[in-house]
């Protein structure tokens, strides 16, 4: 298989993100992951990191949406997925804007970049819950019930941990729904490199 390569850079992306972002979220004086965002993580003496996690796992993100198409997994659902990993490519590239006291003492600012970083990730959520429905339709032709479930449950899941993150202004349930999504990711990945 010429595209296994690629495959198993889609089924890294997702949790080498989360792993660096989880360390870094609890082990960066002044981030409280409750009260800022992942992306809050690009600011600071250490912001680096969390811009070339952003990079990397873009780029990881893309190749694996190239190994989707190579593997048989058609043309909506791979173009789908790789719009989350040009979402990651634009976070890193565009830095965020300062919220809630973070870094610690800088004030609350709305800047064109940091508007850019933000739509990157919202583009490519969009992007995914798509992806959901055109690999559930795929599924579903082909009467496989187990996957047709999965991902059906996981966007539903990721909805509702978004709602939750929202309405208890608490951004660890975003994190939550990011893992759902990278869970259902990751598992698309194994299954075609089965």
């Amino acid at each position: 298989m010429k595209h296994r390569p690629l495959l198993l850079a889609g089924a890294v992306a997702g949790p080498l993100f989360l792993v660096v972002v989880l360390i870094q979220a609890y082990s960066r004086d002044g981030f409280d992951p409750a009260r800022h965002p992942l992306s809050s993580l690009v600011l600071g003496d250490h912001g680096w990191v969390q811009v070339a996690n952003f990079l990397v796992c873009g780029l990881l993100g893309l190749a694996g949406a190239v190994g989707l198409r190579r593997g048989g997994a058609g043309t909506w659902g791979s173009v789908l997925v790789g719009a989350g990993g040009a979402g990651l490519l634009v976070a890193g590239f565009f830095p965020a804007d300062p919220i809630n006291g973070y870094p610690a003492g800088a004030a609350d600012t709305v800047t064109w970049h940091g508007t850019v970083h933000s739509l990157g990730p919202a583009v490519a959520g969009l992007a995914g819950l798509a992806a959901f429905a055109v690999f559930a339709r795929g599924f579903a032709r082909r009467g496989e019930r187990g996957w047709l479930a999965w991902t059906v449950a996981a966007p539903v899941a990721v909805i509702a941990a978004d709602a939750a993150a929202f309405a208890a202004a608490d951004f660890r349930l975003l994190l939550l729904a990011q893992a759902i999504a990278t869970a259902w990711t990751t598992t698309l990945y194994g299954k075609l490199l089965r």
